[in-house]
């Protein structure tokens, strides 16, 4: 009897299962590594961030008689008589024209001629949120804690800058 042999072209079995656990193996290795990346890369932006409104801060600061951004209302100058009122200003204030004491436009003129400091308020690249918690009353700089539940918070007598999101708040 004579045998006759085909040419067979494929994989078997065991060739595949052995493709299929290298795969798995380089998987379980690359897989973190671009995690880690990615945390990276916001904290990265967080910093930057976080550089970016303390600049406008302290030029709003130097350039408003040692006033931070929200202590006044950017409507009539006055006090800030609430968190809501300096969470409104702080974010006006920084992005249109102002005067002297706060009060904000939205074109420039030889009154309004400070600012804006920046085009936008920033997201918060944790949780990304770009609002603003003001709070009016600390004067304690050491004191800085954040409650998660908006991108920024930011204490107008001591003009303290923290990020919002609960986890990135000593930054």
């Amino acid at each position: 009897m004579k045998r006759v042999f085909t040419n067979r072209s494929g994989f078997t079995l065991v060739e595949i299962l052995i493709v299929v656990v290298i795969l798995s193996v380089l998987a379980a290795i690359a897989i973190p590594q671009f995690n880690s990346s990615t945390e990276d890369a916001k904290l990265s932006a967080l910093d930057t961030d976080l550089a970016e409104l303390r600049n406008a801060i302290e030029l709003y600061y130097h350039q408003h008689g040692a006033t931070y951004p929200g202590a006044n209302n950017h409507l009539t100058g006055a006090a800030a008589a609430s968190a809501a009122e300096a969470q409104a200003a702080f974010s006006a204030q920084l992005t249109l024209y102002s005067d002297i004491d706060g009060v904000t436009a939205n074109t420039k003129s030889a009154t309004y001629k400070y600012g804006p400091y920046m085009k936008k308020v920033p997201k918060n690249p944790f949780n990304d949120l770009n609002t603003i918690v003001a709070d009016i009353t600390e004067a304690d700089i050491t004191i800085a804690a954040s409650g998660g539940t908006a991108g920024w918070k930011f204490y107008t007598n001591t003009g303290r800058l923290i990020a919002d999101d609960g986890a990135h708040d000593s930054n």
